[in-house]
């Protein structure tokens, strides 16, 4: 978004949503159905504040304080509505990964961290499509992996989508295991992001592990 050049544009405090398969990249929409009452009321206070919140996995522990990843993206709320059942349909504007430098001690229902953006910095930039793998071979992954879990796709979609799309959409929309999205989350690059992508594709197309993502 325009009005983040740089990581110093970035809060320095950030309300976290732990929510687990649930993945923002930059430059990416997630639209998001709140209904917990302390997400609510973070809702609440970031439409009062900045309209900034971040979007971390969780990786096991107690429902009422997961553990999280300690990679995440943060996102600016662009779209928001409420429901007759007091629900808040949201859309989060992906706009800068971070890494947890460390969680706060806070008064508030919800959690809060301190965010490292430095080493995310380029994503306030426009994503570079600089060596990008071949859409086919995207495509030709896509296909054995949808064959082999018996799913359906929209190929046109498919085959007419900006590369950029295409990836995110499908790292966000495939089944993936939480260290499998998390690795998607944490690539350096777009181009890094759907080389990991295919090799996922791939395996799990194959029915299997085949080794440590390349």
């Amino acid at each position: 978004m325009s009005q983040y050049h740089k990581t110093t544009d970035l809060p320095a405090t950030l309300a976290i949503f732990p929510l687990p398969g649930a993945m923002l990249f930059p430059h990416w929409e997630l639209p998001l159905n709140i209904f917990e009452p302390r997400y609510l009321n973070m809702i609440d206070d970031a439409m009062r504040g900045d309209r900034m919140i971040g979007m971390v996995q969780t990786l096991g522990g107690p429902r009422e304080r997961p553990d999280i990843a300690q990679v995440g993206c943060a996102g600016r709320i662009t779209r928001y509505s409420e429901t007759d059942d007091g629900r808040y349909l949201i859309t989060l504007s992906g706009i800068c990964r971070f890494r947890v430098a460390r969680e706060q001690a806070v008064t508030t229902p919800y959690r809060k961290v301190t965010p490292d953006w430095a080493v995310f910095a380029a994503d306030l930039q426009p994503a570079s499509e600089s060596g990008l793998p071949p859409r086919t071979r995207l495509v030709s992954a896509l296909r054995t992996y949808i064959a082999a879990l018996g799913l359906d796709a929209d190929w046109s979609a498919v085959e007419d989508a900006p590369m950029e799309t295409l990836v995110h959409a499908l790292a966000a929309g495939c089944p993936f295991e939480a260290a499998e999205k998390q690795a998607l989350l944490e690539a350096p690059s777009l181009a890094d992001r759907a080389r990991t992508l295919i090799t996922l594709l791939e395996i799990d197309g194959r029915g299997g592990d085949t080794g440590p993502l390349q």
